[in-house]
């Protein structure tokens, strides 16, 4: 029998593998655990969800923009926000800074990105815990009835130039006692086709009805001025569209914490307005299905930041108790909800509503030296009517030329008093000539 000698073969020598600088594989660890340095992604349920709020640092820029209104910045630390995808919702967890202590957390609306206030941790509680105090004590105290007086605001007469989403940032809280406004029209006109789509327009809307819940006073009143819009048609061959802003604009304030009290028609004259064409070709044929009717009215809609308190505690625990008395309605005033009043004109401006809208808007909802907010202040109709009522007012208006006309015409209906006005992110009106 041949024996056959086994030889023994050395092993090959494998060319050295080049490692990833992007992964690293632990030499104890089996092969198929490799670690990846972590990459800013989207989460995959906000991605198909298409959720305006995508990332993780997204979330926790807004929590971090919401902790600031409250100089709580610097004391609070997050922990991993998560998407819950049942309600749509950011959670973003709210620890003492440097610790892992949770204090609370912050509820983002997914789809707005805005903050959800009613469920959210209330900031007066992540105060207390961050003290080591009780909440539910200082939560007892407030709503015991015996709650402490309001306080006067602070703030004077100003304009702003600049986005009203963004400037409501800036204001402190609760320092606003009324706000009234008419916002832009969305695309019923070539001046307003600034909105990709109604629903980007409505998007808009709604985070500064949310902004301005957080800058009006704990059970005082945001009235808006509204109509529906008719989409002209591109061609005879398709029909023009119709709609129905006010509704949607009512669901918006209910879902931002506000509650409903009153719709207003403003009444026009017969004839009034760009809208009377839209009855002629019923006028011209008589033809069932074709009957439209001409819209001579606006929507003025009153909404009350939402409370526990009865308006009467608004009355009984204003801090200027005079004002109160002087602010009382005299002579005869609007008993129905049909407030008839003719429009209004300006040469530079397309859409202006009536000083008579603003003064009785103002009389009725709020008293003498109360700050009056407009966010769309357009030629200052409201500053105007504040002043001759003696309230103060804020106005914040994005489009420089109308915030000229403000300037220009300011000095004629406030005087003297035009040179204690803050004007923010434009130039100071000439007052030089104003009799003291």
């Amino acid at each position: 029998m041949t024996m056959v000698k086994e030889t023994k073969r050395k092993p090959s020598r494998q060319p050295k593998k080049q490692i990833n600088r992007s992964s690293f594989v632990h030499e104890d660890s089996p092969t198929y655990l490799v670690y990846t340095r972590r990459k800013q992604r989207a989460s995959t349920v906000a991605a198909s969800r298409k959720y305006a709020v995508e990332f993780v640092s997204g979330a926790k820029s807004i929590a971090s923009g919401w902790l600031k209104t409250f100089s709580l910045e610097k004391a609070v630390g997050f922990g991993l926000p998560e998407v819950d995808d049942r309600y749509h919702i950011w959670r973003v967890p709210l620890v003492k800074s440097g610790t892992k202590e949770r204090i609370g957390e912050v509820v983002i609306d997914a789809y707005t990105s805005l903050v959800s206030v009613s469920e959210t941790t209330a900031p007066d509680v992540i105060e207390a815990r961050l003290l080591g105090r009780n909440p539910a004590e200082k939560l007892a105290r407030c709503t015991s009835g015996n709650s402490t007086q309001s306080l006067i605001s602070f703030v004077r007469n100003t304009v702003i130039l600049g986005d009203s989403e963004q400037a409501l940032l800036d204001m402190p809280s609760q320092s606003v006692d009324l706000i009234f406004t008419s916002p832009p029209y969305y695309n019923a006109r070539p001046e307003y086709e600034d909105y990709l789509s109604y629903e980007s327009y409505l998007l808009k809307m709604r985070r500064i009805i949310h902004n301005c819940h957080r800058v009006l006073g704990e059970g005082r009143f945001f009235v808006m001025n509204v109509s529906p819009v008719l989409i002209r048609r591109a061609s005879r061959n398709e029909a023009s569209k119709r709609i129905a802003v006010p509704f949607d604009m009512h669901r918006i304030f209910i879902e931002e914490g506000f509650d409903f009290i009153d719709d207003i028609h403003w009444v026009k004259p017969e004839g009034a307005g760009w809208a009377t064409g839209r009855g002629r070709r019923f006028a011209a044929d008589r033809q069932p299905l074709q009957y439209k009717a001409v819209p001579i009215t606006e929507y003025v809609l009153v909404y009350r930041k939402h409370t526990d308190k009865l308006i009467d505690w608004n009355i009984r625990n204003h801090p200027d108790q005079r004002a109160v008395k002087e602010s009382k309605i005299t002579g005869e005033y609007d008993t129905t909800n049909l407030w008839r009043i003719h429009p209004a004109f300006h040469s530079e401006h397309p859409a202006v509503f009536p000083i008579e809208l603003a003064k009785r808007v103002i009389k009725y909802y709020s008293f003498k030296n109360d700050v009056v907010l407009d966010p769309f202040a357009g030629t200052g109709t409201v500053g105007r009517a504040a002043a001759s009522l003696s309230r103060r007012f804020v106005l914040i208006e994005n489009e420089p030329k109308y915030i000229k006309i403000i300037c220009t015409e300011m000095p004629d209906w406030l005087g003297a008093a035009t040179k204690d006005v803050l004007f923010v992110g434009c130039q100071t009106p000439d007052t030089a000539s104003i009799l003291l």
